[in-house]
């Protein structure tokens, strides 16, 4: 009786020659009958993945891996584990599979054939993967086989990890810890507001919740850990390396166990680095795997298409598929920032090289979406040969789209031939893409080198925004802008509103500020960068591209100081400065009527001890107040 094989990476098994498929058959048998005969044997249940046995004679086979990762193991750092949590009837559902394709090869029967098998693209028909060769372009050098090895498994592990997100009970508990009502109605509000103001607006209440869901989850939802506070005084701690994981850490994922030490009461608090996002759903705390892992989760929890973005160089965020834009959003929820992908390359100088998305549905290598410098990159991706990582790409996707229908597949593939369109031109930073990284203290983004992009164009001084009179002030020739710090957007009232999300996004210039958001005091301000001892933000109006002048200004700001701190406001006409106070009151400014442009500053300076950076504050506001302005600017114009 012929058997059909029930899993896609049996499938893929099954497409190799006769003699490659008994050959690791025997090898996949062996290590599930291994953990089936000796449950409790620690050693049956790890396979090392620098082992020659695993790196020649089952890494390089179509299938071959896929069917461990459907039997249950998980990527280690240095092994594949089958962890105690993983469910042994699968394990025997993919170990009678393999066993049942192999006895009807051994009785002379033809190879079954799986159902539904799409077929293969010219490149997968002629891939070495498909024989007894190694899956590598050419006969790789040792070093080389071991680089795609360890590249494969770091595509296979995600590509897995992404389906728990698929998870109906899980997403169900996401929904519950998300204020789902709130989010909406905050994004049909702004939705309102952006198409008042602009009537041609293409984007949807899709985008808006998007923002407000990011806006939540930093705010609100997830807390940065560098070091946890000491668990019995309270005070700081170090990073001493690393413990042991519990049974318990290691059912969430937990495999590195991190051990921050207190010296002054030698007491060691564990941080286990969990891996499940049911588990952060209730620990709410990392770094950016945490944040990354925990968000994509509450992106598939409301209903968005979602990816999984990882990057080389050690960071990890999130992507979603605008349907109003047509195109897919970068959304790094660390950072609460929306479609700035040039930010890691040029506002955190980093060296990209393989930035990979993955979904329940695909993988795709999206790294000339995060660059603007590609022959740099493609200098630097050299850890594995770009055939064989195409090739590779191709096979997974070909293995994971077997079920999907011929329209979802259509689908698919026209929004990979708009990405790769894309990625041809490369674009030019935003002013938004310019800054250095906000989350982490000083020490650990200086340690990364994430502080500061290195380019020209990201100095300490860079230009950016202009509020320029749009046809509806013109007319009205007035222009009045608010910004909030807790809703942390600006608002161009007139009698329709134009919103604008984030503190940086009007700003003129900055150098080492940020915006601090205080989860325990409840509390946001503008502060300097840690470290700094010198901080500046400024605002420019410009009115003579519109033919208008000012006739009249005022302005309030609020500032405010702790011991040393200092706060200065002035306002810089040509080569005339004037000074003002941040006291929170509306003052009149005579002296720039009849001007045509000008620039607010603020410098941050002073302050005592490690905690001297926030000692002169901004806009400081409680994250409970909501109407309330912390800077306000309104000027009546008349022709020039």
């Amino acid at each position: 009786m012929k058997i059909m094989v029930v899993s896609p990476g049996v499938s893929a098994l099954t497409e190799n020659s006769n003699e490659v498929f008994l050959d690791v058959a025997k090898l996949l048998l062996t290590y599930a009958d291994n953990i089936l005969r000796y449950p409790n044997e620690e050693k049956y249940r790890s396979i090392r993945i620098g082992n020659p046995t695993f790196s020649t004679k089952l890494l390089p086979i179509r299938g071959a891996l896929e069917c461990l990762f459907e039997m249950g193991f998980e990527e280690a750092e240095t092994h594949l584990v089958f962890p105690k949590s993983a469910s042994v009837e699968q394990l025997k559902l993919i170990r009678e599979s393999i066993a049942s394709e192999r006895d009807q090869r051994l009785r002379g029967g033809q190879p079954d054939q799986p159902p539904e098998t799409a077929a293969p693209s010219p490149s997968t028909q002629e891939s070495p993967a498909t024989s007894s060769q190694p899956a590598t372009p050419s006969p790789p050098q040792t070093s080389s086989l071991e680089n795609s090895m360890s590249f494969f498994v770091t595509l296979q592990s995600n590509f897995q990890h992404v389906m728990v997100y698929e998870n109906p009970e899980l997403q169900e508990k996401a929904r519950s810890h998300i204020p789902h009502q709130d989010l909406s109605s905050a994004a049909e509000q702004k939705l309102k507001q952006a198409k008042e103001a602009d009537p041609e607006c293409k984007l949807g209440r899709e985008d808006f919740l998007v923002l407000e869901l990011l806006r939540w989850f930093k705010q609100d939802f997830f807390s940065w850990v560098d070091r946890l506070p000491c668990s019995r005084c309270g005070g700081t701690t170090q990073n001493a390396g690393s413990l042991s994981p519990t049974p318990d850490d290691l059912r969430w994922g937990a495999q590195r166990v991190e051990n921050h030490y207190c010296q002054t009461c030698q007491l060691s608090t564990r941080f286990p680095r969990y891996n499940n996002p049911e588990k952060l759903l209730e620990t709410r705390r990392g770094r950016c795997g945490e944040w990354a892992n925990c968000f994509t989760l509450c992106c598939r929890a409301l209903g968005f298409e979602t990816r999984y973005i990882w990057d080389s160089t050690d960071h990890v965020w999130t992507e979603i598929f605008s349907v109003c834009q047509r195109r897919w959003l970068h959304c790094d929820s660390c950072e609460n920032v929306c479609d700035k992908p040039l930010l890691y390359e040029v506002g955190w100088g980093k060296k990209l090289s393989y930035v990979m998305a993955f979904s329940k549905d695909q993988v795709v290598d999206v790294t000339w979406r995060y660059s603007c410098r590609h022959p740099e990159v493609l200098a630097r991706r050299t850890t594995v040969q770009e055939a064989w990582l195409l090739r590779t790409i191709t096979g997974l996707n070909a293995v994971r789209q077997q079920s999907l229908s011929p329209e979802r597949k259509k689908e698919l593939t026209e929004r990979l031939l708009f990405e790769l369109v894309e990625f041809i031109s490369p674009k030019k930073p935003k002013p938004g893409e310019l800054g250095g990284r906000n989350s982490g203290s000083l020490a650990w983004r200086l340690a990364r080198g994430e502080t500061r992009g290195t380019d020209a164009q990201t100095s300490q001084q860079v230009a950016g925004y202009v509020f320029i009179p749009n046809e509806r002030e013109k007319s009205e020739k007035l222009v009045h802008v608010q910004y909030s710090a807790n809703k942390d957007q600006y608002c161009r009232v007139s009698n329709r509103q134009e919103v604008i999300q984030g503190w940086d996004q009007c700003v003129w210039k900055k150098d080492s500020v940020f915006r601090k958001v205080e989860h325990d005091w409840q509390m946001v301000y503008i502060a300097r960068t840690e470290g700094s001892s010198l901080g500046r933000i400024s605002w420019k109006f410009d009115f003579a591209p519109v033919g208008l002048k000012m006739k009249a200004v005022s302005i309030m700001a609020q500032s405010q100081t702790f011991h040393s701190g200092k706060v200065c406001w002035c306002l810089r006409l040509d080569q005339k400065t004037t000074e003002f106070s941040g006291d929170g009151k509306m003052q009149s400014f005579p002296s720039l009527s009849g001007s045509s442009e000008f620039v607010i500053e603020a410098e941050l300076s002073s302050g005592d001890g490690e905690s001297s950076w926030q000692h002169a504050q901004l806009f400081r506001q409680s994250l409970k107040e909501t109407e309330e302005s912390s800077f306000e600017i309104v000027i009546e114009l008349e022709d020039a």
